[in-house]
């Protein structure tokens, strides 16, 4: 049996697939739920415990730790797969499944000056102080525009110019960009680094209205896009081509009208995984491993929708029993969550997208219902 390490802020989704493929799991992560199943060697960040905060991950997780704690596998295991919040440079090349250097296409800015010739992006500018996103901003009063890292995901770090000012202080390089008030589509492609394949378009969710969370955190996925996804599928491959990736990759854009704008490029699996081997039929990490092998599957048409949705504590919260239908990433019961803190995943599948919302909402209502306001 080969042994597969997986690395990430949260390979549970990604260790299942793999399992099911007969791979040995070996997994670091952030997070280590109850549902990450015993047949896992695995090592975690977050050590939850009953009445102890679980914390707040943007201040907590750590990569240079998630590598410390992946170092005694990483001469044991065959292959390695790097999710997100891992940087694939760090392990030997030899055993990664996927794209071996991802430092130019994570880091938005290189992306952005590779690509702008090309490709439709909204304006973007490199700066160092506050000082001088002021001043460009107050050259284009009729826009709108946000402070992003260079490099992140997740949503994590982004936030709106208001007022010609930040809340926040940002680091010490950072990206100022145009806001473009549209619809947020990603695109998952595969590729062999010869040809690709664009599987599927969903609707990117931000995190619901949530006092204790930024803007623009994400959320989850609704796939397939409801509507018309085949110039989106175009513009993906298209991507994914001019950047020679392999594997199963992600394309983030934004369409405003008849204009698609280019956001950003996760080279790795992401965050519709679980959505597209739903409505798919297929095991992701199989088709991602076979891309990287040098083989397309060919894939059927979606059947169905399916919605992933992330809940997050409105409240610092106590944690009671959460084990429902279709609730995944479950906290250990009797933990406490901490405002804006993620809290569990919901998805459900359905060939009625209304049934899917409906089951989605009504489960979220039975999940807050066990969340306890925990006081200081």
């Amino acid at each position: 049996m080969e042994k597969l390490l997986i690395v990430g802020v949260n390979t549970r989704p990604l260790a299942h697939s793999a399992y099911q493929l007969g791979y040995e799991i070996y997994s670091t992560s952030y997070f280590c739920t109850m549902d990450f199943n015993g047949w896992h060697h695995k090592n975690c960040i977050l050590k939850q415990k009953p009445y102890n905060s679980c914390g707040k991950f943007e201040e907590s997780f750590d990569p240079p730790l998630l590598m410390e704690l992946s170092s005694p596998y990483i001469d044991e295991v065959d292959h390695i797969i790097s999710y997100t919040g891992a940087v694939p440079e760090k392990f030997p090349p030899s055993k990664i499944i996927g794209n071996k250097k991802v430092e130019n296409v994570e880091n938005k800015y290189k992306l952005y000056q590779k690509l702008k010739n090309k490709f439709k992006f909204p304006a973007t500018y490199h700066l160092s102080e506050i000082a001088e996103a002021q001043e460009i901003a107050a050259q284009f009063p009729e826009k709108k525009f946000i402070k992003k890292p260079v490099q992140g995901s997740g949503g994590y770090g982004i936030e709106k110019l208001k007022n010609n000012n930040f809340e926040s202080c940002p680091e010490s390089e950072f990206l100022l960009q145009e806001f473009i008030s549209g619809e947020n589509v990603s695109t998952s492609v595969l590729s062999t680094g010869n040809e690709s394949q664009a599987i599927l378009s969903s609707k990117q969710l931000y995190a619901d209205e949530n006092p204790a969370l930024p803007d623009f955190i994400y959320g989850g996925n609704i796939a397939p896009y409801p509507g018309e996804d085949s110039v989106f599928k175009k513009v993906a491959q298209a991507v994914v081509d001019e950047l020679n990736l392999t594997g199963s990759n992600g394309v983030d854009m934004v369409i405003d009208k008849d204009d698609i704008y280019l956001i950003e490029v996760n080279p790795r699996l992401h965050g519709t995984f679980e959505c597209a081997e739903a409505v798919l039929g297929i095991n992701m990490m199989d088709a991602h491993i076979r891309a990287c092998e040098g083989e397309l599957l060919s894939l059927p048409s979606p059947k169905k929708y399916a919605i992933k949705k992330i809940l997050f504590a409105k409240k610092r919260s106590l944690v009671g029993n959460l084990r429902y239908e279709g609730v995944f990433d479950l906290p250990l019961e009797n933990t406490i969550i901490e405002p804006g803190q993620p809290v569990v995943t919901l998805i459900f599948s359905s060939e009625n997208l209304f049934n899917c919302l409906e089951k989605i909402d009504r489960t979220a209502s039975h999940v807050e219902s066990k969340l306890k306001e925990f006081k200081y």
